[in-house]
């Protein structure tokens, strides 16, 4: 089995792509009226050196970085990028809090939010994300769970 990243370039903006490794969950969505949130975490140590670099992503195999990008329903297309605020915290099962900071990244015709948090070996998170869309008052929060493996 190679040990070479599984991730080029654009692959770390496609998270479906994310459901070809076995470390890697596939990426997730939840939906809220017209707003499709993707997400998906995973060990920041499957990126390729040069896209963790591009991106000042540190890789890590303790830190885990979580992806979102919000897509506005329209009719014709799998839906429209939007801008957003995105906020998250992230809890492990001792209830140890931890904030997670997000930048956006812009590719082509694509946003996505991208935060880091310190993991540890079969640590599960708890990460809540509070998302605001461009325009809108209300943010759309929901909770998901993630094991992290990283021995």
């Amino acid at each position: 089995m190679s040990t070479r990243p599984l991730f080029s370039l654009p692959a770390l903006l496609l998270p479906a792509l994310l459901s070809l490794s076995a470390a890697a969950p596939a990426e997730q969505s939840r939906t809220f009226g017209e707003y499709t949130i993707h997400y998906s975490a995973f060990a920041s140590d499957l990126l390729t050196p040069a896209v963790a670099k591009n991106y000042r992503v540190k890789r890590s195999k303790n830190r885990a970085l979580i992806n979102v990008s919000v897509l506005k329903k329209h009719l014709g297309t799998t839906g429209l990028p939007v801008k957003a605020e995105v906020r998250a915290t992230a809890r492990n099962l001792s209830q140890q809090l931890r904030a997670v900071e997000f930048k956006e990244i812009r590719v082509e015709s694509a946003i996505y939010y991208l935060g880091q948090v310190r993991v540890s070996n079969e640590e599960t998170l708890d990460v809540e994300l509070n998302i605001t869309p461009e325009g809108e008052s209300a943010a759309l929060s929901f909770t998901f769970r993630q094991q992290f493996f990283t021995e």
